[in-house]
Formats: structure tokens, C-alpha cells, sequence
């Protein structure tokens, strides 16, 4: 069997795009769950709107994706039951402000 990989790209309007986040965090299961952090807007922490200076406050902003995804879903995004079990899986290797 092949596989072909297509160089197309598609146009995903704002709403779909965060729609496809906001679905991706619905499957994400905390037990094997990829987390990480990066400094980000805190008012856009996947830097999809347009800067506006008013509006500059830099933070850590923590995402979780699960392990067969490439979409990281940003913790605001998430329930709230999978945060708080996020949480409470906190180990030493995790950098969780938690």
C-alpha cells in the first residue's frame, strides 16, 4: 500500500481552526497525554489574531496533546476535568505550575 502526501494547502477561517482544537481537547486522555509550555500571548496563546500592543502580556501558556495527534490544544481549551487530572498526574519530569 502507499502513501501519498499532499502538498495542498487548505484555508481554515479563524472559527475552524479553534473548532479543530476545541474538538481535539474533547479526546485528549490525561493519562497519556503530551504536555508542554511556551511563552505566548496570554490573550492569544496560538497567535492567530493580529498583535495589538494594548493587549501585550507575554506568559507561560500550557498545552496538552494526545500522543497519536500533532495538535496541541491549549490548556483554556480544554475541559475542566482534564486539566484538574492533568494536575493531579504531575510528576517530576513535568514542568506544571500545579
Amino acid at each position: 500500500m502507499a502513501v501519498v502526501e499532499s502538498t495542498e494547502q487548505i484555508e481554515l477561517t479563524t472559527e475552524e481552526w479553534l473548532a479543530i482544537r476545541k474538538e481535539a481537547g474533547l479526546r485528549i486522555d490525561p493519562a497519556t497525554a503530551h504536555v508542554t509550555w511556551w511563552f505566548a500571548q496570554v490573550v492569544d496563546p496560538y497567535g492567530i489574531y493580529p498583535y495589538e500592543p494594548e493587549a501585550d502580556c507575554v506568559g507561560r501558556e500550557y498545552f496538552a496533546r494526545s500522543p497519536e495527534s500533532d495538535v496541541w490544544v491549549n490548556f483554556g481549551d480544554l475541559p475542566e476535568e482534564t486539566v484538574a487530572a492533568l494536575g493531579k498526574r504531575r510528576n517530576v519530569d513535568d514542568d506544571l505550575p500545579f
